[in-house]
């Protein structure tokens, strides 16, 4: 008799030393939500907790073989992608999704804290055309999106979220959800847009200190939600408390920025103080 398995999440992104993003990240992110994962490295990453010193980018040819074989042998709830690494990458994976319509697609490519960003605006157009369009949900904060809409207007002045979120929408995406849509010091709030404009808009307490993987967390909790089963919006709701939480147990590992602690329900049952 086979065993039940846990939903299966194939994610695509960088290889980082410290954990704090990119692949290490998200396998450490669905397996704290009930999912397994199943990792296609694009990148690999060189830093530490304060920065990304340099990037080496994957062979296309590796970059699709990995992801052709495992496809190949297991069945898939959701994809994610992060970190591309290149326009030959970007094309790559843009492909080996297309074979698999109905399964959704979470879309979080935007690397501002990496090293070796020439070419950027190539690799942008890249991703609208060939990414955009397939993708169920994707992540960018309202900062990326707006350099994001560069690609396909001049840089203007005032608050043009609705407008580039709509264009976003009418590309083929499915859903957008912006993070950082207010500049208010106490507070975050995140928007989710869909073919009818603003689906909701949550605020959050925005908390102390600096933090590496912020959006790696919430990217994936969003791809582990959908893998259970959870419409988007319920999705982005249980992902946004997920990594609110995790942010607030986050650990100093080194001299640099706070690691989120995707385990950090696994730490208060084990507290004592929590016993009954």
């Amino acid at each position: 008799m086979q065993n039940q398995t846990s939903p299966l999440i194939l994610t695509f992104g960088a290889a980082d030393p410290v954990g704090a993003t990119g692949i290490q990240a998200d396998l450490a992110t669905f397996a704290a939500m009930g999912c397994h994962g199943l990792s296609v490295v694009t990148s690999l990453l060189i830093g530490d907790t304060a920065r990304v010193e340099d990037t080496q980018v994957i062979d296309v040819d590796w970059v699709a073989d990995q992801a052709r074989v495992i496809l190949e042998d297991m069945p898939v709830s959701a994809f994610k992608v992060g970190a591309v690494g290149s326009i030959e990458n970007i094309s790559a994976i843009a492909e080996i999704v297309s074979d698999y319509p109905e399964v959704p697609l979470i879309l979080d490519p935007f690397t501002s804290s990496l090293a070796n960003q020439e070419e950027e605006e190539d690799r942008l157009i890249a991703i609208r055309e060939l990414l955009v369009p397939q993708t169920t949900l994707m992540l960018a904060s309202a900062t990326e999106l707006a350099r994001l809409a560069e690609t396909w207007r001049e840089p203007v002045t005032g608050d043009t979220l609705m407008l580039d979120a709509m264009r976003i929408i009418e590309m083929g995406c499915e859903y957008l959800f912006v993070t950082n849509t207010q500049a208010e010091l106490q507070e975050i709030a995140n928007s989710l847009f869909d073919e009818s404009g603003l689906v909701r808009q949550d605020a959050w307490q925005r908390l102390p200190g600096s933090f590496s993987g912020a959006g790696s967390t919430l990217s994936a909790a969003i791809a582990a939600m959908l893998a259970n089963g959870l419409e988007v919006p319920e999705a982005v709701t249980e992902a946004q408390e997920f990594t609110l939480a995790s942010l607030a147990n986050a650990q100093r590992l080194g001299m640099g920025k706070l690691v989120p602690d995707r385990y950090f329900w696994a730490r208060e049952a084990e507290d004592p103080s929590n016993l009954n």
